[in-house]
């Protein structure tokens, strides 16, 4: 009976700690200057990787909405995110020998800006950047589809990279 009363009131005790730790969720806040929804235009690619403009695109919007802050048509925004796709390269990571590699990764950088309704710049970020690896293929165009689908797994981290930065209370 002792041990019970015991365990609990270490819980208890446990319980009021943690609860004053100040810990919070990245991107948990609020939009910057007192967004509450942005319209999001398709981003300016400035790459030869051809499409990646929708990809990133559509992931931002994917973000956004999911969380409750986008809205399709630009007049009904509080807010518009633009931007552009600085640079898609991709490097290897790992050979079998002197001239071919195993794998490689793939690294993209954006710069995005989120102006109000008048035109005023509220928020800007240059060089957010992601990468992932992927395996090459002796065939050159499944090598190129390991590509995509790694270009796809970074987009997804890019959006909520660019959400949360834009949310976190700084």
């Amino acid at each position: 009976m002792v041990n019970i009363r015991v365990a609990v009131l270490l819980t208890v005790i446990a319980g009021f700690f943690f609860s004053g730790c100040g810990y919070r969720f990245a991107g948990g806040g609020d939009l910057p200057s007192s967004v509450k929804k942005v319209s999001i235009s398709v981003l300016e690619n400035k790459t030869a990787e051809s499409g990646i403009e929708n990809i990133i695109t559509n992931d931002l919007i994917y973000e956004f909405t999911r969380n409750g802050k986008a809205v399709e048509k630009k007049d009904d925004a509080d807010a518009h995110l633009t931007g552009t796709i600085e640079s898609v390269s991709d490097d290897a990571i790992s050979h079998s020998g002197d001239q071919s590699s195993t794998e490689r990764r793939v690294n993209v950088v954006l710069n995005l800006k989120l102006t109000d309704k008048n035109g005023k710049i509220i928020w800007t970020a240059k060089g957010i950047a992601s990468d992932e690896a992927f395996s090459v293929l002796s065939d050159k165009m499944a090598t190129e589809n390991k590509k995509r689908s790694a270009i796809m797994v970074l987009s997804k981290r890019l959006a909520e990279k660019v959400y949360n930065r834009l949310t976190d209370n700084f």
